[in-house]
């Protein structure tokens, strides 16, 4: 298993070509729910090239050095969103899907706590073979199940108490 390296410019070329699969198999969402943390900048910027309303169900699966060890799912208590209601064609995105727990918990939970919901679809930039789960969308299929070294994780080892920074 080799490691995977994203920078920014591949990372956002990955979510529009995802938004542009999904816009061609004409299926017709009214809502898109990303989940957190990873999940966010792509639900995010689907959101804005859809123009649909987006909320966020916060997630943990991943803790330990390096954020590497995958663990028990925590899902969070409420959906956060703006809308009244949560619509009833909803797109689920995360960034990837590797045991595939989180997808799987998250559908179990929205389906339970939003019974209007009548079709979700599932949408991640990388699906990796050890998922229990396949996405409906996605960029690229891993069959190695490499570690993705996203543009972002630079930020976890940011230490604002050691840095120099002038006022």
């Amino acid at each position: 298993m080799s490691d995977l390296y994203i920078s920014w410019t591949e990372y956002h070329q990955k979510i529009e070509t995802l938004a542009q699969k999904i816009y061609h198999s004409q299926w017709q969402f009214n809502q898109i729910v990303c989940l957190a943390r990873g999940g966010l900048r792509v639900g995010d910027i689907l959101s804005r090239i859809f123009d649909q309303p987006l909320a966020i169900l916060s997630t943990s699966s991943y803790s330990g050095a390096g954020g590497k060890v995958r663990g028990g799912i925590k899902l969070a208590e409420h959906l956060t969103m703006t809308t009244d209601t949560l619509g009833s064609q909803v797109l689920l995105v995360d960034d990837l899907v590797d045991s595939g727990v989180s997808l799987q918990e998250s559908i179990g939970w929205l389906k339970f706590r939003y019974p209007q919901i009548q079709e979700m679809k599932t949408a991640v930039l990388w699906y990796k073979s050890c998922s229990a789960i396949a996405p409906d969308y996605y960029i690229d299929y891993l069959a190695d199940n490499p570690w993705i070294h996203q543009p972002f994780e630079c930020y976890e080892n940011l230490n604002l108490a050691k840095q120099d920074y002038a006022d």
